[in-house]
């Protein structure tokens, strides 16, 4: 469990770094510049605090891997508790919140949503697993 724990930490860290990149790994600098002002900018905040949390999750996890995969401490458990369902949330987003139209018949784009869809779920199910399901694990 720590070592799950140990590589969805890393690959956190990895999303926020692409996340800072997004725009342009997207090829959105023309749909971004043409939103209004407002928008843009509550784009720009909130894609901010997303990469932070990402941080955040993945800086902790890392180092306290081992406590939260030993599930000895109830703040620990609330913790990975918090952050799994915080994945397990953006996983089911993945299925019904986005169009099929931005992957369907595509194949570099279905690519992406699969490999979105295993990441998240990886996320969510080593989270959720240490919060409730880690005894005889460490």
């Amino acid at each position: 469990m720590e070592i799950a724990l140990f590589i969805a930490a890393a690959a956190q860290l990895v999303i926020a770094v692409l996340n800072l990149f997004l725009v342009r790994i997207m090829k959105w600098e023309e749909p971004v510049a043409q939103m209004p002002q407002l928008v843009r900018d509550v784009f720009h905040v909130h894609s901010c605090f997303i990469t932070i949390t990402l941080v955040i999750f993945g800086v902790v996890t890392m180092r306290f891997a081992g406590e939260l995969a030993a599930g000895t401490n109830d703040l620990g458990r609330w913790l990975v508790c918090g952050i799994g369902l915080f994945w397990l949330i953006r996983w089911v987003m993945q299925f019904f919140f986005y169009s099929s139209s931005h992957w369907k018949g595509k194949r570099a784009e279905t690519a992406v949503h699969i490999v979105l869809i295993l990441t998240y779920g990886f996320f969510a199910g080593v989270y959720l697993l240490a919060a409730f399901g880690n005894e005889g694990y460490s």
